[in-house]
């Protein structure tokens, strides 16, 4: 299968820290992926490569690729690849609508605009989005109205409106409660069963589901492990990886991390 993403010995800089040197990381279509790492560890930045917020250093040898190609229109890409992150959470007014907040990724961009234009078709397309995702009746509520489970309800619609090839997701369940995170990450589990691939960036070993095949390891800008989610997420790799002691547990296809 095509890779999605296709980092080759990329050098790239958060301001002016490297984070990254000669990094490289492929992630196949349909390989449903978690980069898991402590703060710090290039997490971001990784983001940000990807979504074209930032770019590498030009070197001979550094590429960084999405779905094939090196050189994007960013709102064509933002089409194709779903993006959720806390930097577009905190972009939008409080005064934008829920619906609004939808319509906007066709735009790719944050709320809607008067020289947009958008079909009945569009707003059938993001009714049903809505549908879907339980907030059809917060259609006209205030973005700063909503809950954070709600607003990133609405997030999540804003990137499948498209029907994008991937996800893109930052740490989906940072700030939500457990009825909240419990209901958002079925949301992911049933759209990466109905074959959408997502790459889920976090520090949360909660939010690695079952659906999710492997697992990366990222610390101090490098990769540390990369494999079957099985044969990663061990006592000891995670161990190393937090600098701490911690006994992993599995239950019905699930992890969490206690001290050891």
């Amino acid at each position: 299968m095509p890779d999605i993403i296709d980092i080759r010995h990329v050098t790239a800089f958060c301001g002016s820290t490297r984070v990254f040197r000669n990094f490289s990381l492929a992630v196949p279509e349909g390989c449903n992926t978690a980069i898991l790492g402590p703060n710090g560890s290039g997490k971001t930045t990784l983001l940000k490569l990807i979504s074209r917020d930032i770019y590498p250093v030009v070197e001979p040898e550094s590429r960084v690729r999405v779905f094939g190609r090196e050189r994007w229109n960013v709102e064509e890409l933002r089409t194709r690849m779903g993006i959720v992150s806390h930097d577009l959470q905190h972009g939008y007014l409080s005064g934008a609508r829920g619906i609004n907040v939808i319509l906007s990724g066709f735009y790719a961009s944050i709320d809607t605009w008067r020289h947009q234009q958008f079909s009945a078709a569009d707003l059938e397309k993001a009714e049903a989005v809505m549908e879907s995702l339980g907030v059809l009746s917060l259609g006209n509520r205030h973005f700063g109205a909503m809950s954070t489970g709600e607003q990133r309800r609405f997030l999540l619609g804003r990137a499948l409106v498209n029907d994008p090839d991937a996800l893109l997701l930052d740490e989906p369940t940072s700030g939500l409660d457990l009825k909240a995170s419990f209901l958002y990450l079925e949301t992911l589990s049933s759209l990466m069963r109905s074959g959408k691939t997502v790459l889920l960036v976090t520090h949360h070993l909660s939010e690695i589901l079952p659906e999710i095949e492997r697992v990366v390891l990222l610390k101090d800008g490098g990769i540390v492990a990369d494999g079957k989610k099985n044969d990663i997420l061990t006592s000891a790799t995670l161990s190393a990886l937090f600098d701490s002691p911690l006994k992993v547990i599995r239950a019905n296809g699930h992890y969490r991390a206690v001290p050891a």
